[in-house]
């Protein structure tokens, strides 16, 4: 009686040895450059300790004078870029809504609450700011004797694109 009896362990075929190094090799080389490439691209994610924040003001005029203080603001942006009030933009709303229709809006960028704080005061203190100060005060709306401005410090959620 003849039997066939193969080891049980074979030898493997060094062409499907090379192979599956080779498939091995490619994998890691791929793994390997994901994760540098997701660490090189979260380099400046938003991390628990940032401070910035942003500070949306909204300001009220009576009607018919957002041109006017748009003309303002024109000039009064030199000197919040002197003083680090770093503007991300200012905006006048479309006509479409009559809520909306006398507002003029603008966006400040902070290192931080306490770096906003000073630096607002340094523009108060400025000598040339009282004189802009007092032709935005003959065109904001007023309720019960303040003028109509609203302001908010936003921080930048996590996944914000703007942090």
């Amino acid at each position: 009686m003849k039997t066939k009896h193969e080891p049980a362990l074979a030898t493997p075929d060094r062409s499907k040895l090379h192979g599956w190094m080779v498939c091995c090799t490619v994998l890691l080389s791929f793994a390997a450059g994901s994760l540098l490439t997701a660490r090189l691209t979260h380099l400046n994610s938003v991390r628990a300790d940032n401070n910035r924040v942003f500070e949306l003001m909204v300001y009220h005029t009576v009607p018919g004078k957002v041109p006017a203080l748009e003309s303002i603001f024109r000039d009064v942006s030199k000197l919040q870029a002197k003083h680090d009030l770093h503007v991300v933009g200012y905006w006048v709303p479309g006509g479409e809504d009559p809520a909306w229709a006398n507002t003029f809006i603008y966006l400040v960028a902070h290192p931080s609450l306490d770096e906003a704080k000073n630096n607002w005061h340094a523009l108060h203190a400025d000598p040339a700011f009282p004189e802009y100060r007092d032709q935005a005060a003959q065109i904001l709306e007023k309720v019960d004797q303040k003028y109509r401005v609203d302001e908010v410090y936003m921080r930048p959620s996590d996944f914000s694109a703007m942090k």
